[in-house]
């Protein structure tokens, strides 16, 4: 019955929902952890299955992105490192003839590489994108360039929810234009209704992929030293949670004394966003249930990267930014009932973001691009029970912080004399460091870790725009 299932999902092409979210802990899920909210993403895991040994390419936002979006290492595709100028951490505000001469501006991933829509576009799929885009803001680097049919959103790493503005410069795009339309409603609303408007448009009538990539719960990308140390949040979502005695207190942002949001804030507003964001997801799985497409739709939802600020990534060690499991191990939920994927359990097995773009292109029958290397595997055996997951290594350069993962055998460098190797079938918070007891197999780890750099940073055909070429 499963086989004949899963044949008449492939016959009738699947529709597909990716959802991701920014900078989310390895742990927020309400269903198994009671100090978060999240009944819809509850409900994801319950319907589908939560996979618990899943990985993201890069620590961070851009790289990650591009990554999963190619399904090639970011250091294949060029983009191994963030598109952001580094000017507002020090509070300064752009004016508009030189931020569009900035890094921020120009930078982008390079036109050669091949996107998820564009491929799936060959197959009769309708695109669209609804959040954050983050490759790109010139029009050749726009989503509508890379293969979506709709583009509504930020551009950016980041903004303010309210105002749409990156440190004071608008960042909110429809299509290829800039826009300030809807300036001053909180953005999560937005995304949720860009992508209801696609899904009503779309669903039941031909095959759709719809990204919705949450800036949600990352933090406020404003100048505003009270804004920008924490996420904001609508207040009806604050009010879910256990009142702040005491919001701000004196510290230090730009060189001088400021009001900052105190620890106590910064946790109660980030769980605000993340289940205001569970709201806006709630709603998009209620229209695939109304539109009777829920069974034969694939949704995905996962982190871009381990959390930061008032999230909860236990058992994990680290944190956004950095090589420890915290920052690149994250949490992610699959569901795809006519796919034959399991409800209510636990997948371990060794699977990453890479994954994403061949699994999608064979749940479609999409060819995969020629001429292209691709670092992920076709997941969905794997997700099923059926066979063991073909990824056996994976590995992670951010500038100075490296890491690689053999097997069960994961080296983490985060210079200074900081990291180790790790045993991660007993020991997923890397706290017992075992290379001087196992020098052989940090030696053969290291010696992975400097083939796969060989390959895809020096023997790899080049892409813009960091590599010299």
């Amino acid at each position: 019955m499963l086989a004949c299932q899963i044949a008449g999902a492939a016959a009738e092409k699947p529709n597909i929902l990716l959802i991701v979210s920014d900078d989310q802990g390895y742990q927020d899920l309400g269903a198994i952890n009671d100090e978060i909210i999240t009944p819809n993403l509850d409900r994801l895991a319950r319907e589908g299955t939560r996979l618990t040994n899943f990985y993201v390419a890069w620590p961070a936002c851009t790289p990650s992105r591009g990554a999963f979006l190619t399904g090639r290492y970011p250091q294949r595709n060029g983009i191994y490192d963030m598109i952001r100028n580094e000017a507002p951490d020090y509070g300064h505000l752009y004016d508009p003839e030189t931020y569009a001469v900035s890094w921020e501006r120009i930078g982008g991933m390079d036109t050669r590489e091949v996107l998820i829509p564009a491929v799936l576009k060959t197959v009769g799929y309708q695109s669209g994108i609804y959040g954050k885009w983050d490759l790109g803001i010139h029009r050749r680097f726009l989503p509508t360039s890379r293969g979506f049919d709709d583009f509504y959103g930020l551009v950016n790493t980041g903004i303010d929810y309210y105002t749409h503005e990156r440190y004071g410069v608008p960042s909110m795009y429809r299509n290829d234009a800039l826009t300030e339309e809807d300036k001053g409603t909180y953005c999560t609303y937005l995304f949720e209704r860009e992508a209801l408007r696609f899904l009503d448009n779309y669903a039941g009538t031909e095959p759709f992929f719809v990204y919705v990539p949450f800036n949600a719960p990352h933090s406020s990308s404003a100048l505003d030293p009270k804004i920008r140390g924490t996420v904001q949040a609508p207040p009806e979502f604050e009010a879910m949670y256990p009142p702040v005695e005491k919001e701000y207190q004196k510290g230090r942002k730009y060189g001088e004394e400021a009001l900052v949001p105190t620890k106590e804030k910064r946790y109660r507003d980030y769980r605000a966003a993340v289940t205001c964001m569970d709201a806006s997801i709630g709603k998009m799985l209620d229209v695939l249930e109304a539109k009777g497409i829920a069974d034969n739709t694939i949704v995905i939802f996962f982190s871009d990267n381990g959390g930061s600020g008032g999230a909860n990534n236990g058992p994990l060690r680290g944190h956004k930014s950095q090589t420890w499991e915290g920052g690149i191990r994250v949490l992610s939920l699959v569901r795809w009932p006519a796919g034959g994927i399991p409800a209510g359990v636990e997948n371990d097995a060794f699977l990453s973001s890479l994954e994403i773009f061949p699994s999608l292109a064979a749940a479609t029958g999409a060819a995969l691009p020629e001429d292209v290397v691709l670092d992920g595997h076709d997941w969905w055996p794997t997700l099923r029970g059926e066979a063991e997951s073909p990824r056996t290594e994976m590995f992670w350069k951010r500038r100075d912080l490296r890491a690689a993962r053999v097997g069960n055998w994961k080296w983490t460098d985060m210079g200074e004399g900081a990291g180790g190797l790790f045993d991660l079938s007993t020991d997923i918070g890397e706290k017992d460091d075992l290379s001087k007891e196992k020098p052989e197999i940090l030696d053969r780890v290291k010696a992975r870790y400097n083939a796969w750099y060989r390959e895809t940073m020096i023997e790899a055909e080049p892409r813009g725009p960091f590599k010299d070429f």
